[in-house]
């Protein structure tokens, strides 16, 4: 009996199709938190983006100029203010929002838009834009491969930095 029953497990066991699991994304997402510290668990802002790689592509096919860009790969960026905040001139209340870029010669128009769940620019409303911030382009020696966002700044003044290839912006933020 005992032979019989381990010759049926076995034999069911060789008859069970694994499930087939996608593969790992070539842009992961990542998360950029404000406040950074993981000590502090009151978030002000949580931006959800994906990390496109450049693997020696040329950074203008990616970004193309003068053309609205979803921020990172995939979905659009999401970002997520628990607070109010001030972009540039204007007041963004708290909520749940996607950012948008749009490319310039050397500076950068940093978009915010109340569209959710959203899957790349394809469907960019230009009707839903909460706000829009043009900010300077720079330049660094240091090269960063994928996409990245990280925040710095103290108390209620922010900055946000985005930076690939050797580009990089910096976004003021206020959190009200």
């Amino acid at each position: 009996m005992k032979k019989l029953l381990i010759i049926l497990i076995v034999a069911s066991a060789s008859t069970i199709k694994a499930q087939d699991f996608k593969g790992l994304d070539k842009s992961p997402m990542d998360r950029a938190y404000y406040p950074a510290s993981n000590r502090e668990t009151d978030k002000a802002i949580v931006i959800t983006y994906s990390r496109p790689q450049l693997k020696g592509r040329d950074l203008a096919d990616l970004v193309p100029t003068y053309k609205v860009w979803r921020t990172g790969a995939n979905e659009a960026t999401e970002i997520r203010l628990y607070k109010s905040i001030k972009l540039g001139d204007t007041v963004i209340k708290a909520g749940t929002y996607t950012m948008y870029s749009y490319a310039k010669d050397n500076t950068s128009e940093i978009i915010i838009n109340s569209a959710t769940n959203v899957w790349g620019a394809y469907n960019y409303d230009q009707s839903k834009d909460v706000a829009r911030l043009e900010v300077p382009v720079m330049e660094s020696t240091e090269y960063i491969e994928a996409f990245s966002f990280a925040f710095s700044g103290q108390g209620n003044n922010v900055v946000l930095h985005g930076g690939w290839g050797n580009v990089r912006v910096e976004i003021p933020i206020t959190i009200l």
